[in-house]
Order: C-alpha cells, then sequence, then structure tokens
C-alpha cells in the first residue's frame, strides 16, 4: 500500500548524512508497492498514541507533530483524491468527523502495524489517492481504554486559557467505538498598525487596531463499528461543535495632516455564534465471489451568526454608534453514495456507482446606517435600514455523479487506475434574487505508477477537477478585508472553475529506512477562474463581486525530503525539508494585463527537524516555513493589495514519564512574525492609474501562543 508524501529535498551533503541502519527495519511488499511498518519498529520512542508512531515514519506529517492532512473534504466525497487515512482498510464516513482526527484517540498498544500504500488496488476503500496511510488494529478481546490531555495556552496579551479533551475507546464483541470530547482554547488578540500617505506621498493617517477574539471550541464526537457477520459492517460516527467567536475591537486614528494630530477613537462589539454537527456512516457487504456493495451518507449543518456594530467615541466620552451590520447563515449538506466492486480478470477490476449530493446556503444580511433619509429601527440597532441587493437569498445544488472504476494490475510493477465521472447539476437562487441554471461535465481521470525498483517509483496523473462553489459568493456578505467598506456584493451567475491537473513524480526510498526523496512537476489549466469582477450599477457607484473571470495556467516544481541523520551520529534525528516553487497567468478583467493568480506566492521553503533520546524519554524538534515575496497581489475594482510576511516558526519540547504520562511545550508562531499589506487606493476605478492614498499596515497573526500539554491513556 503507498507512502506518498512531499518531503524537501536537502543538500546532497544532508544526503550523505542519512546513511543510517536502524534496528528494526520497516517492510516492503513489492506486489504492491506497500511499505508495512510493525509496531515493534515503534518501540524505541515509547509511543502513546497512533498519531505518535505516525510522526516517527519519514515523510509523514509535520516534523513538530502535527496532524496528517487526509482529503475528505472539497466537492462531494469524490472517489479519492489527495491523501486518505483507512483504519482496518475502512475510510471514515464523514467530511468535519475525520479519521484523522482519531489517531491521537487510538493507544499505541492497539496497533499492529501501520502500512503506506504506494500502489493502487480495486481491494482498497478509496481510490486515485496520492498517499493512503492505513493504520491496522490488533484483533483483542473485549478492552476499553481512555485517553485525556490536559492543556493551558498563554496568548500575546499574557492571560491564560484551559482545555482539554477525553476519550474513551474499546471493543465489545462485534463492536468498537471511540468516544471522546474535547474543549480548545482558540482566543487570538490581533494587532495591527497601519500609515497611510495620499496620492502626492504626504502623510494622511496612521490607524492602530486591537482586535480580541475570545472563543473556545467545544466538540463531542463519536464513532461506531458494528461488524454484523464476517461477510457485512456498519459503521457510523457523528459530531456536534459550537465555535463562538465573540470579538471587541479597538481602533485608534491618528489624523496626521492637522498639527497637532487629532486622534480619534471607535469600538466594535462583534458577538458571533458559530455551530455545526454531522452524521454519517456506511454499510458494506462482501459477496462470496469477492464482489462488493457499498452505501455511503454524510449529513451535516453549519448554523452562523454574527452583529457587527461600531462605536465612535465623542470628545466628552459618549459613544455614538454609526454602524450596524447583522449576518447569518445556514449552510446544509446531504450526500449519499452507492457503488458495486467486482473483478473482471485475476489483474482487473471494475467499481461502478452514483453519487447524490444537495447543498443548500440561507442567507440574510442587514446593514443600519446613520442616515438623515428613513426611520431609524430597533431591529437595526435603532440606526436606519439601508437596501442591500440580494441580501436575503437561498441557494441549492443538486448534483447526480455516475461513475466508473477500471483499476489494472498490468504487471508486479506497473498499475493503472482510470476513472470516468459524468456530473448533471442544477442550481438554483431565490428570495431577493430568483436564478436557475443546469450543467454537465465529463471528469475523467488516469493514475499510472511503475516501480522501477522496490525503492523507485514513478508517477504520473491527469486529471479534470470541477471546484465546489462558495454559495457564499452568491449573495451579499459582510467585508472583513476593508474597514472602509460594510458589504461586498454577491453574484447569481457564478459557474463552477474546472481545471485540468497533470503530475509527475519521482520517488525515491533510501535503503535501510534511510529516509525519502522525491520530486513532482505539475501543470493545471484553469478554466472559468473565480476572481473580483466589476458590477457596478453606475461609474458613480463601483462595486465588486466574485465572478469568472476567464481561463488561465499554474505550473510548478516540488522537491521533498525526510532524512534521518545516522552519518552524524544522531540516527534518531529525522530532519525534513520542502521546496516549492511555482507560477500563474490569467488575464485581469479589470486592467487587461496578464498577471499571476490573485495571493498566488512565487513559492515556499520549509525546514524542519525532530530529535528523540529515547533513553531519556525526550524528543523535541521545530519547523521554519517561509512564503517566498514578490508580486503577490490582490486586484479589485478601484484597489490593488500587495501581500508579504515573515517566517513562520514552531517549536516544541515532549517528555514522556512513566506509565505513559506526556508532557509537551509548543510555541507557535514562536517568533511573533508579521504580515504586511500594501494597498493601493484608486481615484475612481483602477482604470484611471491615478493613486488617491497608499496605505501600509503589519499585523502580528495573533502573536506568539505559549502551550503546555499533559496527555495519557489508562
Amino acid at each position: 500500500m503507498i507512502f506518498q508524501t512531499r518531503v524537501p529535498l536537502l543538500s546532497a551533503v544532508v544526503l550523505a548524512g542519512a546513511l543510517f541502519s536502524p534496528g528494526t527495519q520497516a517492510q516492503e511488499s513489492t506486489a504492491d508497492s506497500t511499505i508495512i511498518y510493525p509496531s515493534t519498529y515503534f518501540v524505541e520512542w515509547s509511543p502513546v498514541t497512533a498519531q505518535d508512531m505516525i510522526t516517527r515514519i519519514p515523510g509523514i506529517g509535520n516534523p513538530t507533530g502535527g496532524g496528517f492532512a487526509s482529503g475528505n473534504g472539497g466537492r462531494g466525497l469524490g472517489s479519492g483524491g489527495g491523501n486518505q487515512i483507512l483504519i482496518d482498510g475502512k475510510r471514515m464516513p464523514g467530511k468535519e468527523n475525520q479519521a484523522s482526527d482519531q489517531l491521537s484517540r487510538i493507544p499505541a498498544e492497539n496497533v499492529r502495524h501501520i502500512e503506506l500504500i504506494r500502489g493502487t488496488s480495486g481491494a482498497l476503500d478509496v481510490r486515485g489517492s496520492d498517499l493512503i496511510l492505513n493504520v491496522i488494529l490488533l484483533e483483542s478481546m473485549d478492552s476499553n481504554t481512555i485517553s485525556y490531555e490536559v492543556n493551558s495556552d498563554r496568548f500575546r496579551d499574557g492571560h491564560v486559557q484551559p482545555g482539554g479533551k477525553l476519550g474513551y475507546s474499546g471493543q465489545s464483541g462485534a463492536f468498537s467505538y471511540v468516544l471522546s470530547a474535547e474543549a480548545e482554547p482558540r482566543d487570538n488578540v490581533f494587532l495591527s498598525k497601519e500609515t497611510s500617505r495620499l496620492g502626492d506621498f504626504s502623510l494622511n493617517d496612521e490607524v492602530r487596531e486591537e482586535r480580541d477574539r475570545e472563543q473556545t471550541s467545544y466538540t463531542l464526537s463519536a464513532n461506531i463499528g458494528y461488524d454484523i457477520n464476517p461477510q457485512s459492517s456498519l459503521r457510523l460516527n457523528a459530531l456536534w461543535s459550537e465555535n463562538d467567536d465573540p470579538t471587541d475591537v479597538l481602533r485608534w486614528t491618528k489624523d496626521l495632516r492637522v498639527s497637532p494630530n487629532k486622534v480619534s477613537l471607535e469600538r466594535e462589539d462583534i458577538p458571533g455564534e458559530r455551530e455545526n454537527w454531522e452524521v454519517g456512516g456506511d454499510y458494506q457487504y462482501s459477496f462470496n465471489n469477492g464482489s462488493r456493495f457499498k452505501f455511503l451518507f454524510i449529513v451535516n449543518e453549519e448554523d452562523d451568526s454574527s452583529i457587527r456594530e461600531r462605536y465612535r467615541v465623542l470628545d466628552d466620552g459618549t459613544e455614538e454608534k454609526n454602524l450596524f451590520l447583522a449576518t447569518a447563515s445556514i449552510e446544509e449538506e446531504r450526500i449519499f453514495r452507492t457503488s458495486y466492486t467486482m473483478s473482471l480478470t485475476e489483474v482487473q477490476d471494475i467499481e461502478m456507482g452514483v453519487e447524490r449530493a444537495q447543498t443548500t446556503l440561507d442567507s440574510s444580511l442587514g446593514l443600519g446606517l446613520i442616515s438623515a433619509n428613513g426611520t431609524p429601527s430597533p431591529a437595526f440597532g435603532g440606526l436606519v435600514p439601508q437596501r442591500v441587493n440580494n441580501a436575503n437569498s437561498e441557494v441549492e445544488e443538486i448534483r447526480y455523479e455516475p461513475f466508473i472504476v477500471h483499476n489494472w494490475q498490468i504487471n508486479s510493477r506497473m498499475s493503472l487506475e482510470s476513472t470516468l465521472v459524468y456530473e448533471v447539476s442544477e442550481i438554483t437562487q431565490s428570495g431577493d434574487v430568483s436564478n436557475k441554471r443546469d450543467f454537465s461535465f465529463v471528469k475523467p481521470k488516469v493514475d499510472w505508477r511503475f516501480d522501477l525498483t522496490p525503492s523507485f517509483q514513478l508517477r504520473a496523473s491527469a486529471e479534470k477537477i470541477v471546484r465546489q462553489l462558495d454559495f457564499g459568493d452568491f449573495v451579499a456578505s459582510n467585508d472583513n478585508q476593508d474597514n472602509d467598506a460594510e458589504t461586498q456584493a454577491g453574484n447569481a451567475n457564478l459557474k463552477q472553475e474546472q481545471v485540468l491537473r497533470t503530475d509527475f513524480t519521482a520517488e525515491y526510498r533510501l535503503p535501510n529506512d534511510m529516509g525519502v526523496v522525491d520530486g513532482t512537476l505539475f501543470w493545471m489549466k484553469h478554466k472559468d477562474v473565480i476572481d473580483r469582477i466589476d458590477v457596478s450599477p453606475s461609474p458613480d457607484n463601483l462595486q465588486s463581486a466574485n465572478g469568472n473571470i476567464g481561463d488561465g495556467t499554474m505550473y510548478g516544481l516540488n522537491l521533498n525530503a525526510s532524512l534521518r541523520m545516522g552519518l552524524l551520529n544522531m540516527p534518531n534525528l529525522l530532519v525534513t525539508s520542502r521546496f516549492n516553487v511555482q507560477d500563474s497567468e490569467i488575464t485581469d478583467p479589470f486592467l487587461g494585463v496578464e498577471r499571476r493568480f490573485t495571493n498566488h506566492n512565487r513559492g515556499r521553503l520549509q525546514v524542519g527537524f525532530r530529535h528523540d533520546i529515547p533513553r531519556w524519554n525526550i524528543n523535541y524538534g521545530m519547523n521554519w516555513n517561509n512564503r517566498f515575496d514578490g508580486n503577490m497581489k490582490r486586484y479589485d475594482i478601484d484597489d490593488l493589495e500587495l501581500l508579504a510576511g515573515d517566517p513562520n516558526v514552531q517549536v516544541f519540547v515532549q517528555i514522556i514519564a512513566a506509565g505513559g504520562t506526556t508532557f509537551r511545550f509548543d510555541a507557535r508562531n514562536a517568533t511573533n512574525n508579521l504580515s504586511c499589506r500594501e494597498r493601493q487606493r484608486f481615484l475612481g476605478a483602477i482604470t484611471s492609474g491615478i493613486i488617491e492614498e497608499i496605505e501600509d499596515q503589519c499585523n502580528n497573526n495573533g502573536g506568539r501562543v505559549l502551550s503546555l500539554k499533559i496527555s495519557g491513556t489508562f
């Protein structure tokens, strides 16, 4: 089975330093390109959970212990794609509640082995995936395990917020279960400073803003499996989460055009309520001839509401409300998928099925301002209601996808998987805007893999992707990127963005588990790209919205490596790096010039390490991540933004005490890195070329967060 991650290529010196042969080796099955890591491989590191085991595998995840990203998100359930996590060969029927979230709740003592699947096979529960991580559990008698984590986060302003997780997992006869409850601190203290100059470069004003978000995320989840008999099984999962995020904003504006400078103060009160839930399940029946029938479903809902009230503090200390903005949305998704898999020959099989998805968004927006025209309303915070186009709408998409997947093991070293999906959908919008449109797409995909040697694999794939629309783009919404604007217009005529993507990858696994290096060339042709377009009612009332701006291309190179430093006599030092360089081209709808895609960076370099000291039960590590800045822009109808930022650094130290209790110290955003933006505002439309104002803003990305976590199982 496969291990295909993208781990950065280091220099030849570092590569030479990887020459190390540990005592317990991973075992490779050349028949299906699977790398098998038995539980004994991890013993010297004293892992507590399955997540602890995975972070010791070269090329998997983040060196600081970040989770393994799986590919269950996006458009429907799909036939695979991205990275996938299986537990006992089964995919979890969930999008919000994913298998990757369960790894920290599975005790290491319950893991028999871990498979990294490098090939494709009709026996897999997912298809067309880049990397499949399959965690195989022990077949044990009735048992149960309690896992816990107590944590405390210290934020930039000095306040400390506690949190914790509690999990209960086990097996009772044919039942297996994982139940968990979590309270995770997610506060954020966001500081920014902005200095602006007028078009003649004279000083205009200075704006300092403090945005304090108080948030604790509460989550309950359950995953239950039941083996009905040797031929059939049923799995269910459920999740409920509350993520209320009340935010207080203070904004000081210093007028630099007068002397002495005059300072004005604004305050914003933004109570926010967010809640979501999900229920998913699947049933599988295996026939005596090896064929399989599967049925999956997912039902979820996200409810998000917020009221933004802005007050101007007057000279006498009283306050005057000058903005009321209420937004609310309920987004729902209903997905049902059924398929039948059978063998054609000993080396070929086929899967046929259909997926149906219903996605809806019910959205509303209310805007109140100070105005001499109109009557103040208590429902609008005592301000005068304003008419906003497309403020109250319901958007619905009904989509059907019949599909067929053919898998062919051409020989012991080569496989080919071919997929054909036909999508038909209908999008309707009602409320302030009425619209109805039908779409159809043919979506082919081919995935070819060739084991040049057991350690050296070539992969090539080509596929057509239809991107999921953001239904929030269909309706008017809060403009959270510009304090000088209250709302953004919606666009009821959006079409799905289509992408033709091709990849070619070469992966080499060094001898004796020394590490992994790989490189990928990619090229993508985008059709109907979604970006800002002009929807102005008149030249005196400039407005933009997300719309389809035409076709463009992206291309680039990924180089990755994950290496053990045995030659330096540090066999438990795992060094990783990732290098990406890329470019893109598209025609800007406002200026008619060729440019990069919006906010598309030139590339990224990431370097990190993880060092285990088994005799002391200590491990520590760092991850340094830097984006290549330069010509990273966002174009709009009357302004142009240029983005840049400092590297992001994370460090950790972890001690495993007697009994498996783990003490971990984390520093996130350890260097208090800044993100900066230059915004050029134009006099009228951007096509005028006349700059009215230049704003230079930098913020602290929320600042450094220090965290102490104590976890274990019993």
